[in-house]
């Protein structure tokens, strides 16, 4: 099995997510990830799905959501030609004896201390999910109490854009 990101154009209406979900969940795949928010046009949503899955399964859930009456457009996003980024928040155990250390790692990673309590830091991150990892992995020895990660939201590279040529065509159609 491999991870495949897909970027899913719907319309902004109540229970597409559930059916996108629900053709995932039929087929007893684990989505990795799952994202969802408007895009520059009100009337359309952006659905961001990281399935881990071989590719033939892959093709057929993607023909049945294009039968989706809501579905307008399915992009398969290949990680050399688009932009992922995750939000993660990271609560790190710190005292005064390493909370300097904690610091300098944060620095490091670009990322922003949101929070400090006498024996915690809390840490935003916003990045690919190889640097969160390597984040995580550099806070490790502090030791790590909690975690919280977005879905990955993508977006092609270059130009081109996904939604104003997906209206054109709807707009042409009706």
């Amino acid at each position: 099995m491999s991870r495949h990101t897909l970027s899913v154009l719907v319309e902004n209406k109540p229970g597409v997510l559930t059916r996108i979900a629900g053709l995932f969940a039929r087929r007893s795949f684990n989505i990795h990830s799952l994202a969802v928010g408007p895009t520059e046009h009100e009337e359309l949503s952006r659905v961001t799905v990281v399935v881990d899955v071989d590719e033939l399964p892959l093709e057929q859930v993607t023909k049945q959501l294009n039968k989706l009456v809501n579905v307008i457009k399915i992009v398969e996003l290949e990680p050399e030609a688009a932009v992922t980024r995750e939000l993660m928040l990271v609560k790190v155990k710190a005292d005064g004896g390493n909370r300097s250390g904690i610091i300098e790692v944060v620095q490091l990673f670009r990322a922003h201390v949101v929070d400090v309590v006498p024996d915690a830091v809390t840490i935003e991150a916003v990045g690919s999910p190889g640097k969160l990892a390597a984040l995580l992995n550099a806070l490790e020895p502090y030791g790590i109490r909690e975690i919280v990660k977005s879905g990955a939201v993508a977006i092609a590279r270059g130009p081109r854009s996904m939604s104003d040529r997906a209206l054109e065509r709807t707009t042409r159609s009706h």
